[in-house]
């Protein structure tokens, strides 16, 4: 008879955040090992709902979707669970508190990537940013810890930014995928069309529309920062600290290409992001 390992469960897990989010993976050593093995657990499923809009081959996007919140509800059920995965998941949104209702957005937010591949305006995207990053930064609050209610308002900003982010790095990669995520207002407004970014176009329009889109996208950033000193726990901080500013490096780096994301993608390497770190621990913003 086989049985399940909460220990085997939260490997499991490890794992998949190790291979698929390198940034978070090599920030979250620093954090302590319950809470660095309960955001493992919080991501491997997070990731399975963002791989089953992305990969159709065994099941429709909408089967795959139904799956994964079948198990979150099994997650948060008393049903037996015959799967070392999810019992790491479950040990985790009791442990911590998570409310039900965060994984409910995030399912909704996976929903509109299936039926929306263009964002009118911004206030659009932002629902969309809203639930399937913004609400991924309230578990980690709860897994973190903060001290102050208001933490959750700067924990939405830091989501919104990342994605915001995301959506910069990969425009050309998401145009392939059939989505354009950039509000088609903007695209309007500084004379960029969709013809322009099939074709790969990095003019003059393209740069002021990449400018004033980071522009908006630091502002988030900066709105995050003043929620640093809110949460619980020195090396929390630090973790939090570290994703902001690796991320928001991304920025810089598109900015470096002379905003052509289009010929590569903009990223940081392996010794760039040791470094960010080696500069965050000397300045020391997360005592």
């Amino acid at each position: 008879m086989k049985t399940y390992s909460l220990s085997r469960g939260f490997l499991e897990a490890e794992g998949i955040t190790k291979n698929f989010a390198k940034t978070f993976y090599l920030a979250s050593v620093f954090l302590p090992k319950d809470k660095r093995l309960a955001s493992y657990a919080v991501y491997a499923i997070c990731r399975q709902s963002d791989e089953s809009v992305d990969n159709i081959q065994a099941y429709s996007e909408a089967e795959n979707l139904n799956k994964i919140n079948k198990r979150i509800e099994t997650a948060y059920s008393k049903a037996p669970i015959n799967d070392n995965l999810l019992l790491s998941f479950r040990y985790t949104i009791i442990k911590y508190g998570i409310p039900k209702k965060y994984f409910d957005e995030l399912i909704e937010g996976m929903r509109m990537d299936m039926r929306q591949n263009r964002y009118t305006n911004f206030s659009e995207l932002y629902s969309y940013c809203y639930r399937v990053a913004a609400v991924v930064g309230l578990i980690m609050l709860k897994i973190l810890g903060s001290k102050n209610k208001l933490s959750e308002e700067y924990a939405i900003s830091l989501g919104i930014a990342m994605q915001l982010t995301n959506i910069l790095r990969d425009i050309k990669e998401d145009y392939l995928r059939g989505r354009i995520y950039l509000p088609l207002e903007d695209l309007s407004r500084f004379c960029v069309s969709v013809k322009d970014i099939e074709s790969n176009k990095a003019d003059g329009n393209f740069v002021e529309l990449m400018k004033f889109e980071i522009r908006r996208c630091r502002e988030y950033y900066q709105k995050s920062q003043r929620g640093i000193q809110m949460i619980t726990g020195i090396r929390e901080r630090f973790v939090v600290i570290a994703m902001r500013e690796m991320y928001s490096q991304i920025l810089k780096q598109i900015e470096k290409k002379s905003y052509d994301i289009f010929s590569s993608r903009a990223h940081l390497n392996k010794f760039q992001k040791i470094l960010t770190v080696f500069k965050i621990t000397l300045r020391g913003e997360y005592l």
